[in-house]
C-alpha cells in the first residue's frame, strides 16, 4: 500500500510538472506565431519583455486570455498549473490519509492545505 501511494504522488507531481510545461511552451510559440515580428525586430522582442507590457495578472485574465489563445496568457496558465501542482499533491495525501484512517497526519495535512490555499487566494489579489 504504501509503494502504491509513493507512486500516484510521484506521478501527480511528474504529470503537473509535464502538462504544465507543455502549456507553458504552447503559450510561447501561440506568441511568437501571433507576432511573427519578435523572430526579426529586436524592439518589437524588447516589447514583449518590457515591465510596461500587460501580462494576465489574474485567473479571470488568464482564462478570458487562454479563450482568445492568446500566448501569454496560456504561458500563465502554464505557470499557475506549476503552482497548482504541490497544492493538489497535498490534497490527495489528505484523501489517501483518511482512506487508511490515519487522524493525525489527516489532520496536518489539512492544515497544511488550508495554509497553501489561504496563502494562494490573498496573494493572487495584487
Amino acid at each position: 500500500m504504501k509503494r502504491d501511494v509513493e507512486a500516484l504522488i510521484s506521478t501527480t507531481l511528474r504529470a503537473g510538472v509535464t502538462i504544465s510545461v507543455v502549456v507553458m511552451f504552447t503559450g510561447i510559440i501561440f506568441t511568437f506565431v501571433h507576432h511573427r515580428d519578435y523572430f526579426s525586430s529586436r524592439p518589437a522582442l524588447g516589447e514583449l519583455t518590457a515591465s510596461a507590457t500587460s501580462f494576465p495578472h489574474s485567473v479571470p485574465d488568464v482564462l478570458h486570455g487562454v479563450a482568445r489563445a492568446r500566448g501569454q496568457a496560456i504561458a500563465m496558465l502554464g505557470i499557475l498549473l506549476l503552482i497548482a501542482t504541490p497544492v493538489v499533491r497535498v490534497a490527495i495525501s489528505v484523501v489517501l490519509f483518511a482512506v487508511e484512517r490515519d487522524r493525525r497526519y489527516v489532520l496536518i495535512t489539512s492544515a497544511v492545505l488550508l495554509l497553501l490555499v489561504i496563502s494562494l487566494l490573498t496573494g493572487l489579489g495584487e
